[in-house]
């Protein structure tokens, strides 16, 4: 069963706002998105937890998540 990405998000209580048309957006198929990551450190730390746990849910729900690692 497919999720719905911004209801998970609401349950989970990681959404406040949202841009208005994303939802009609999600519903539409699936569709990419992305974060970027700054490599400056020498490792990832707990503040990118949330952007990590965002992209896991997308692809739960039959979207296609990109990690970006730049510099």
């Amino acid at each position: 069963m497919k999720k719905d990405y911004l209801e998970e998000l609401r349950w989970r209580g990681m959404l406040q706002d949202h841009t208005p048309g994303v939802e009609d957006l999600l519903k539409g198929g699936p569709v990419s998105g992305y974060v970027g990551f700054d490599p400056t450190a020498d490792s990832l730390h707990v503040g990118n937890l949330v952007p990590i746990m965002l992209l896991v849910h997308f692809q739960r729900c039959g979207h296609r998540p990109v990690a970006l690692v730049g510099g």
